[in-house]
């Protein structure tokens, strides 16, 4: 059995909505932070498969969610490129050499650091049950080369836009390699036993038009073009957090088969102007949920209506924020767990 969740990224659009919630795997868990604690640093807890295989399922066992998304981290692909990284505490990533003062040459690939990855999925995929969908992931090449040209990531993505601006060949070269690695990386996943995949572009909102059109929708373009030639049939949600207005070329250009929407999106607004039948994912807001309450339910039962008459995954519009109640996933659960679509 397929599930509600595949079902809905495949184009139904059935009485109930699945749910699943980016960032589900995480620091608003105690269990999760249990076992941070014993098993050390972020990177460490990535690669140890059994480790993250239990991180993923920790809130499928305890919510019951219609999909787990895979523990890991957007940064694997230029880990496997060749770029050093660590997570400093209370610093996030940082990657070396920045490729804004090297260039992509110096770098040695080492596809077996994505290894340990395939591993995790699997067993993941054995330990998930019927019924519930195993979601991979990777970054959208413009998000992934912000970070490796700047090394980390900022507000504005000022060093990687100048590059982009200054030396465009240069900037395609790097694009180019991290689409061709992307894609043997989620085919990679879904040999292993994802279901479906998300492709993240985080600091997809930085960009003005034209830049977006060439650094955001063709290299995802020609993501989904290679991975439906490797892996026909698996469903491909985009999520260019910040496209706004851009959101409706993107999805017609990309191709992708299901778009997901941050929470600044109306979605009235989508539901009106994306292209007919398309499926949808999102988008409540992640500061909603920490708030709770009755604008909790109301708005919930809002993005529900606004989607009536589309396919619809419902899911935050970002991560869950990591001091999040337990109570407030419950009281979301309940709400999208009881709504039924008007016959």
């Amino acid at each position: 059995m397929p599930g509600i969740l595949l079902d809905t990224l495949r184009g139904i659009n059935g009485n109930e909505r699945p749910i699943w919630l980016m960032r589900q795997a995480g620091r608003y868990l105690p269990e999760y932070r249990a076992l941070r604690a014993e098993k050390g640093g972020f990177l460490a807890l990535v690669y140890d498969s059994d480790a993250a295989a239990e991180v993923t399922l920790q809130p499928i066992r305890r919510f019951g969610f219609d999909g787990a998304i895979l523990f890991s981290d957007i940064l694997i692909v230029p880990y496997a490129m060749g770029q050093d990284l660590e997570f400093l505490a209370g610093e996030g990533p940082r990657m070396s050499p920045r490729l804004v003062d090297s260039t992509l040459e110096a770098l040695s690939a080492v596809p077996a650091r994505l290894t340990p990855i395939y591993e995790t999925v699997a067993k993941v995929k054995a330990g998930l049950g019927a019924g519930r969908t195993l979601l991979g992931f990777a970054g959208s090449p413009w998000t992934i080369a912000t970070y490796m040209v700047a090394g980390e990531g900022s507000r504005d993505q000022h060093e990687t836009r100048a590059m982009a601006y200054r030396d465009p060949a240069a900037f395609q070269a790097i694009i180019d390699t991290i689409v061709a690695v992307t894609i043997d990386y989620l085919a990679g996943q879904i040999a292993a036993g994802a279901e479906a995949v998300q492709l993240f572009d985080s600091w997809a909102g930085s960009l003005a038009p034209a830049a977006f059109e060439r650094w955001v929708i063709a290299p995802n373009a020609a993501i989904v073009t290679g991975l439906r030639k490797r892996c026909p049939g698996t469903p491909i949600i985009g999520f260019p957090k910040g496209a706004g207005e851009k959101l409706p070329a993107y999805a017609r250009e990309t191709g992708v088969d299901a778009l997901a929407l941050d929470e600044t999106i109306d979605p009235l607004w989508a539901a009106k102007v994306l292209p007919e039948g398309l499926p949808v994912q999102g988008n409540l807001d992640p500061l909603l949920l920490l708030a709770g309450g009755d604008e909790l339910e109301r708005q919930t039962r809002a993005v529900l209506e606004a989607f009536v008459d589309r396919p619809h995954v419902f899911n935050l519009g970002h991560g869950i924020g990591q001091f999040t109640p337990i109570e407030h996933v419950e009281q979301l659960l309940g709400v999208v767990r009881g709504w039924k679509k008007p016959s």
